[in-house]
């Protein structure tokens, strides 16, 4: 079957944070929103199917997660990326966020060290410091817009004392898919100070240009022994509103702290809809998702080709995964709240202003290029105008 990401989803109106929410986020209500990471695109009909024959039932009660859901990710983690984990070990989170503010209540303790590698997704930073943890930055480093892991900087601040990881794999907002090698030694370091590592792998079924993902935890029983994993549909097939994720933890006595957790705030129980469109996506997605990645593509190329032959000046890292552009603006010689008005009043754009991605986001803007290329070049156009008249 052939589908059309091409198609525009009315979506104001829907109680919709990307487009309802444009005025108070921005203080506009003339911008293009193409900032929070949920896609322009319709449902794959066969999620949509899944949900209309549940809700057919008359009955909502109390549920549990079946043996075939759990199967369903299983599985699919063997099928995208050859990793085969029992089904035993997998846990639930109604997202990838709260799982890892509970990996932090429930695997630490306040004062301990936590690092994290700005720029990165900036919910990382409250779940460390709303628990009273120590915030660590191990910020990665860039060249020409291109970014790598400070390994030297990292063993440092892990020599001082470190009891977690935050691992955003692949790397939101800077789109790397952290390589082999580069897993190899976060492992090799994570071992020899023995320190525990959330990784966050949302993103890990959206690898662009034949780039492929690598589980952290499939390197060895090692590094999987002191690791829990994070993945989700929420990005993939554009699930964020049904709140539905899995934690996947191969070590008996780890997964037992966190099922313990998750069983003591009470949140395990998910949502009906959850269940159902997640288990319909991992077990039917592969051929709808080859497409959407085919499209991801070239809504990227796009984006180059305009800046290249428009406004060159702009830097744009390189997407190996995720659909979120890293813009880096720095040629105009804006600080960055010039910058931040400049986007919004004279460009009239809904991104993603970069400092909110802690150090490293300074003069940088995320832009969600997941929607329709028609809406892509309106975008392109807006930013090419207003940068036209400074």
């Amino acid at each position: 079957m052939r589908y059309n990401f091409d198609r525009r989803i009315k979506r104001k109106g829907t109680d919709c944070v990307k487009y309802d929410l444009t005025g108070t986020i921005f203080g506009s209500e003339d911008v293009l929103p193409m900032w929070v990471a949920d896609m322009d695109f319709e449902v794959a009909d066969f999620i949509r199917d899944a949900i209309r024959e549940r809700a057919a039932h008359p009955v909502y009660g109390y549920t549990f997660r079946p043996p075939r859901f759990y199967e369903a990710i299983s599985g699919w983690l063997s099928r995208r990326h050859g990793w085969d984990v029992p089904a035993g070990s997998v846990s639930f989170s109604p997202g990838v966020v709260p799982a890892i503010n509970l990996c932090i209540m429930a695997m630490t303790e306040p004062g301990d060290r936590i690092v994290v590698q700005p720029p990165v997704y900036f919910p990382f930073f409250r779940a460390v410091t709303d628990h009273d943890r120590r915030l660590v930055h191990n910020q990665l480093k860039e060249e020409g817009g291109s970014y790598a892991i400070d390994l030297d900087h990292l063993e440092e601040e892990f020599r001082k004392g470190v009891k977690m990881f935050l691992f955003c794999h692949p790397h939101n907002p800077v789109g790397r898919v952290w390589s082999k090698e580069d897993l190899e030694q976060l492992a090799t370091l994570c071992i020899r100070y023995d320190v525990l590592v959330i990784s966050d792998e949302i993103h890990s079924d959206l690898n662009l240009f034949s780039n492929r993902h690598i589980p952290l935890a499939s390197l060895g029983e090692e590094i999987a022994g002191r690791t829990v994993t994070c993945v989700a549909p929420s990005k993939t097939f554009n699930l964020a509103g049904l709140y539905s994720s899995a934690v996947i933890i191969t070590d008996p006595r780890l997964k037992k702290t966190y099922d313990r957790i998750l069983d003591a705030v009470h949140i395990g129980g998910g949502n009906i809809f959850g269940m159902v469109a997640m288990e319909a996506a991992f077990t039917h997605g592969d051929e709808w998702l080859d497409q959407l990645i085919a499209y991801l593509e070239e809504n990227y190329r796009m984006l180059c080709r305009e800046v290249e032959k428009e406004m060159p000046g702009i830097i744009i890292s390189p997407l190996e995964a995720t659909y979120l552009a890293w813009l880096d603006m720095s040629f105009l010689g804006m600080d960055d709240e010039r910058l931040r008005i400049f986007m919004v009043e004279r460009a009239r754009l809904g991104f993603n202003h970069g400092p909110m991605f802690g150090p490293g986001g300074e003069q940088h803007q995320r832009m969600n290029i997941a929607t329709p290329q028609e809406v892509l070049m309106e975008g392109i156009g807006r930013l090419k105008d207003a940068i036209g008249l400074l």
